[in-house]
């Protein structure tokens, strides 16, 4: 690291002319930003994306803000775990420089009515289950964006179509950034990291592991087994399960997002599902 790129002690910043400020100065000095945008409730999944990021750039900015414009369903955002201090506290053992933490009226002045045509990929899966939720996503992503100005900004594959949709905003609005995708993070029996965990009964903890452990079974069935087969298998193996209940599970060509028939139709077949275990709801994928 530069000494006239780097910020000596871990800041956090909660408005937007602040950060500009701070920011313009490393940017004149030609420090190279790296950027987590997260909604808090830190776990080691995060944290994976901020030792990249620490690891590939001068100075790190980790974004912590619940976006209510990507929650279709009121509820979860009222129920949206919120840790700021303790997610500092992780957040500077790890070596991040800046913490952005605005409020709901820093980010939303006036409402954002933009509205996204992002194709196909935010209208399968998640977009269809979630209306709205990709525009939202969209919305805030590029607002960060514009605000932190980042050379790179790094995202998590557990939420794989998400990548898929900010790459292709990316794409449509000319940013220049690199958007980097990172490995899922697991726990020691095989449940995605995920913030929502916290939220689940110790019975539902117990029985999730059920998700990943099924969907690695499933791989080696391929090519054995049909496209069907292979669905209908996870499917039915995760339904047994008390308080479990598949939402959806796709196998899509992990570049266009389209379902598949067969597995001759791409070579990066990707299983991606939700599950709801009692009221959480769970996202995991697998490649093939």
């Amino acid at each position: 690291m530069h000494p006239e790129t780097s910020v000596k002690l871990m800041k956090v910043v909660n408005s937007i002319r602040e950060l500009n400020q701070i920011l313009a100065v490393i940017r004149e000095n030609g420090g190279q930003i790296g950027f987590v945008p997260t909604m808090g409730a830190l776990h080691e999944g995060h944290l994976s994306l901020v030792r990249e990021s620490v690891r590939e750039n001068d100075v790190n900015v980790v974004s912590i803000f619940v976006n209510p414009t990507q929650f279709n369903d009121k509820n979860d955002l009222v129920s949206y775990p919120r840790t700021l201090e303790a997610d500092c506290r992780l957040l500077e053992a790890e070596g991040c420089d800046i913490v952005f933490a605005p409020s709901e009226e820093e980010m939303y002045p006036e409402p954002d009515t933009r509205v996204f045509n992002l194709g196909r990929v935010a209208e399968v899966m998640e977009g269809a289950f979630r209306p709205g939720h990709f525009n939202g996503v969209a919305q805030v992503v590029s607002k960060l964006f514009d605000i932190v100005q980042p050379d790179a900004a790094y995202f998590g594959e557990k939420d794989f179509q998400q990548i898929a949709v900010i790459r292709e905003m990316v794409r449509q609005l000319g940013y220049t950034l690199r958007i980097v995708a990172c490995p899922i993070l697991r726990e020691p029996d095989g449940l995605a990291m995920s913030s929502r965990n916290v939220r689940l009964t110790p019975s539902q903890r117990q029985n999730a592991p059920v998700i990943a452990r099924t969907l690695k079974e499933s791989t080696t069935f391929v090519p054995g087994k049909s496209v069907e087969e292979v669905k209908a298998h996870v499917i039915e193996t995760i339904n047994r399960e008390p308080e479990m209940k598949v939402e959806y599970f796709e196998i899509v060509d992990g570049n266009t997002l389209e379902s598949i028939r067969d597995w001759s139709e791409t070579q990066f077949p990707v299983g991606c599902i939700t599950v709801f275990c009692g009221p959480v709801r769970l996202i995991d994928n697998i490649k093939y």
